[in-house]
């Protein structure tokens, strides 16, 4: 084993010293951009300093462009390299965000085989170790024109996992007993469904729903957080409209947080936060939904068939049966819940007959 070799054995774990040395054989073969940069020498210090970030850029000519290789290296560096300089992290994920998009064919959108290349080198096991891996990865969906909804629920997947086990990469240093949810993971969820929306006037998808529901059920304390019960109701709210044939905002529209929320700071009960909310930003939403005609419904189907035709992935259907199911399905209403069911009441009339009946019985239940 050459000296380089051994000092990088020493400086990182097995499972990543094996993709150190296989990237610095790829650097051997191909390194057109990088090739006057010391890479062996920052994975031998495990540390990336802010030197090195501006040799990283002025290599790249700022353009960003890189090949295949040159990605892989900066993940490389990005995993075993835990020293990093507060500059690396914004030009890894600019970086990577911009080659995976915009110079992986087909520009501009992210296939199901572009998401599995990345997802495979980030999230092996489902999981995100790196925060920065994670905002890499909020960053291509928010970049994409379109992509799979499988990408989206991975992000969202990562959330759940903060809350439910107090791990991943949005807990990493940080300690917290499991069922909590912060204010900071209610602005990553918003943050992840803003991105996969975009300026499109696109519901909430049903895997995106399933993993709220899965998030709301996994709270241990569903009074602590105003802001996750604002935005809970509301974007439920998004689907069962969807479901009744409403079109829908854009997802800024239907999901914003209102000022005077910022305010509340948790301290309002779901049902006093609903009662707020009715009267200031539920009011002013509700009117933004309206019935399609059946040539609208039409188009936004043949749009679906175009979106999945790109990314090749097959988009699961907003049904009423499925999320009848889905509300209060533990046969119990959390706060959270009764609140959404509150709120639904009002809008029975305009409403899927299945949800009107579902909604009528956990009324009364509650």
């Amino acid at each position: 084993m050459r000296r380089s070799e051994a000092a990088v054995s020493q400086l990182v774990s097995p499972l990543t010293y094996s993709a150190a040395i296989e990237f610095m054989l790829a650097g051997r073969r191909e390194m057109s951009a990088l090739q006057s940069l010391s890479i062996t020498e920052m994975l031998q210090r495990g540390a990336i300093e802010d030197v090195d970030v501006l040799r990283l850029k002025s290599a790249l000519h700022a353009d960003y462009v890189i090949c295949a290789d040159e990605a892989e290296s900066l993940i490389t560096l990005n995993e075993t390299c835990q020293q990093q300089h507060r500059s690396w992290p914004s030009f890894y994920v600019d970086t990577l965000a911009d080659y995976f998009v915009a110079q992986l064919e087909p520009e501009g959108y992210l296939t199901v085989e572009k998401a599995k290349r990345l997802t495979d080198r980030i999230a092996p096991q489902g999981i995100i170790a790196r925060r920065t891996d994670f905002d890499l990865l909020v960053r291509v969906i928010d970049k994409a024109r379109w992509s799979p909804v499988s990408l989206t629920r991975l992000a969202l997947q990562q959330v759940k996992l903060a809350i439910t086990e107090g791990k991943g990469p949005l807990r990493v240093g940080a300690t917290q007993e499991p069922g909590t949810i912060r204010e900071s993971d209610v602005e990553q969820i918003r943050r992840i469904l803003y991105a996969h929306g975009g300026d499109r006037p696109i519901a909430i998808t049903r895997a995106e729903a399933d993993e709220l529901f899965d998030i709301n059920e996994a709270i241990a304390d569903p009074e602590a957080n105003a802001a996750w019960t604002d935005l809970y109701v509301k974007a439920v709210t998004n689907v069962v409209m969807a479901v009744s044939g409403h079109a829908a905002p854009t997802r800024e529209e239907a999901l914003r947080r209102d000022a005077w929320l910022m305010e509340a700071k948790g301290e309002l009960s779901p049902l006093a936060l609903l009662s707020a909310m009715v009267s200031s930003s539920l009011e002013a939403v509700r009117p933004t939904y309206r019935e399609q005609s059946s040539e609208e419904r039409a188009l936004a189907r043949l749009e679906q068939q175009r979106v999945e035709i790109i990314t090749n992935e097959e988009i699961e259907p907003l049904e009423a049966g499925w999320l009848s199911e889905r509300i209060g399905r533990d046969g119990r209403l959390s706060p959270n819940e009764a609140a959404l069911v509150a709120y639904l009441e009002r809008e029975t009339p305009h409403i899927h007959p299945a949800l009107q009946a579902t909604v009528a019985r956990l009324a009364h239940a509650a």
